[in-house]
């Protein structure tokens, strides 16, 4: 047995590449620079040495940090990773809250050109189990706790079932493995980066069974990041809150926090955004811009009315990760005094925004156009011929920032990707001759609750395990403050299940709590299409 189990497989095996001829092209349009993601810091730490980065309060570890002194952090916690055994190319999986931590971590492990793996506070032992074997992760970062959970007894779990994982570090009290802190080391030089290489990996959707990993390139997420500041008109007096989990593309990327350090601005994190927690954030901090999901922007509207606190220094806040009603965005300026940006996209790649300039109809309507002159979009039918603008189809694109393929996914990409390397998103749109699209719907079985995309594909597959549950649907149900409710029918043998019990089955296979039912019918039967599939249209309708 080899001493390193992840070198039984090179980090670029089973990595879908940019075309020779397109990369050839990004490179020379400017599109792609040729700078490692590791550089943002570097050079934000070059032009503004003594602006504060990481702000928080007073008393919390990393307060206040500088970009000099953040730049040195992040150097420092690359050479520890080396030091500790980790290679380039090797693999970790992260799984921190939005602590200030996370930003040397992140910038550690691409300077020391080690992969993070990026994955969300919410997920269980299902989702970080399978993607620390499908990416064949050697460490694991965590914190101890978040709630009432407890991260260390999931990290035992993994490491028992995954065999390449060789190292957990853990923020917070360490239990039986390595203290986060003890990690940090000093270092002569580090890895050469190829920026042509994978920077880091975001975890999809999961719209078909489990998440996907998507691999993006130096190049690419450079790119991402940087042109939407540009777009958003980030500089050095904005302050960014992550108030989503920041692993997420938007708040990491969009322009997030990847994109407020290329410009030099402040950084402020928070785990709870509920409209008492945000709005101190906000005012304590003159927060100028973030990024929330359409249920926290309809609750941060109605806030106003009894949460007393000055947000004059917000100016902009981007809505995205599911369609924002339209009856909804009316609201969002009136009440919040700011400037509203619809954003949708993908961490495949394609991102959409209404510009600061837009009327105010199309940002209240539309869901944004693209960001990239270079970004190539088709709205297509079911036979994949191109639609008029104006008429619904399916969002096909390609472009300098999105994949060309999911990360060692080849039969899932036969069919997500067409030939020519268009990614089949799945989403129904419209788009308008200016070029913005609007959103009104999904052709994958999915559910989208609050932001979060829900497989159902692997919901059923869970129940279907429950020892009395014959078969089993899942289904979407129109919900005012979430967008869509989870709803899991159920045929079974014998006495019904609770939906507290059915709730407890599912945590202890170790699903994500987002993805459990919030709804629980029993049917004799499932209704069936013509060509045999489950009708979900007539259960949602049921």
């Amino acid at each position: 047995m080899t001493s390193n189990p992840s070198a039984v497989r090179d980090h670029r095996d089973g990595f879908v590449p940019f075309p020779a001829d397109l990369a050839a092209s990004y490179r020379q349009a400017g599109y792609w620079a040729g700078h490692p993601l590791g550089e943002l810091l570097r050079e934000a730490a070059r032009q503004w040495p003594e602006r504060p980065a990481l702000l928080a309060d007073p008393g919390t570890p990393g307060a206040g940090a500088t970009y000099d002194q953040l730049d040195v952090a992040a150097d420092r916690m690359a050479h520890g990773m080396l030091a500790l055994g980790l290679r380039p190319g090797d693999r970790v999986v992260v799984q921190l809250p939005n602590v200030l931590e996370f930003v040397p971590v992140l910038f550690g492990l691409l300077r020391a050109g080690i992969i993070p793996v990026l994955t969300l506070p919410a997920h269980r032992r299902a989702e970080i189990e399978h993607l620390t074997r499908l990416s064949g992760a050697v460490a694991y970062v965590i914190a101890d706790r978040l709630g009432d959970f407890d991260y260390r007894t999931l990290a035992e779990q993994v490491r028992t079932a995954v065999p390449t994982l060789r190292h957990v570090l853990v923020l917070g009290e360490p239990g039986p493995f390595t203290d986060l802190h003890s990690v940090p080391a000093e270092g002569d030089s580090l890895p050469e980066i190829d920026a042509a290489d994978i920077a880091l990996m975001l975890v999809s959707g999961g719209t078909t069974g489990l998440p996907k990993l998507i691999a993006r390139t130096h190049d690419d997420y450079t790119y991402n990041a940087t042109s939407s500041a540009a777009l958003c008109e980030l500089g050095p007096e904005d302050v960014y809150l992550a108030t989503l989990p920041v692993a997420h593309n938007f708040p990491l990327s969009c322009p997030g926090i990847l994109g407020t350090i290329a410009t030099g601005g402040g950084m402020v994190f928070i785990t709870d955004p509920s409209p008492e927690n945000a709005f101190a954030a906000i005012e304590r901090h003159g927060v100028t811009l973030t990024a929330v999901v359409p249920p926290l922007a309809q609750l941060w509207c109605a806030a106003v009315e009894w949460e007393e606190a000055e947000l004059s220094s917000l100016r902009l806040l981007q809505v995205g990760g599911a369609r924002l009603a339209e009856v909804n965005a009316r609201d969002v300026e009136p009440a919040l005094k700011v400037r509203l940006q619809q954003v949708f996209g993908m961490a495949e790649g394609l991102l959409n925004y209404t510009r600061l300039d837009d009327s105010d109809e199309l940002v209240r309507t539309t869901q944004g156009r693209p960001l990239s002159p270079a970004d190539e979009v088709r709205v297509v039918d079911a036979d994949g011929k191109d639609v008029p603008d104006g008429e619904e189809g399916e969002l096909l694109t390609r472009g300098p920032y999105t994949i060309r393929g999911y990360y060692r996914a080849p039969e899932h990409n036969s069919r997500a990707f067409t030939p020519d390397g268009y990614y089949r998103s799945g989403d129904l749109v419209r788009r308008l001759p200016s070029g913005h699209l609007m959103v009104s719907g999904r052709i994958k079985d999915v559910i989208n609750r609050g932001g979060e995309n829900i497989s159902c594909d692997e919901l059923e597959e869970h129940l279907l395990a429950h020892p009395v549950v014959r078969h089993a649907a899942a289904v979407g149900l129109p919900d005012a403050t979430l967008g869509e409710r989870v709803c899991a029918v159920l045929v079974v043998d014998g006495e019904m299940p609770a939906l507290a019990a059915i709730k407890t089955f599912l945590t202890e296979r170790g699903l994500a709590t987002y993805k459990l039912p919030d709804v629980l019918r029993q049917a004799d039967t499932l209704p069936i299409t013509a060509v045999g599939k489950i009708d979900k249209k007539a259960l949602r309708g049921s």
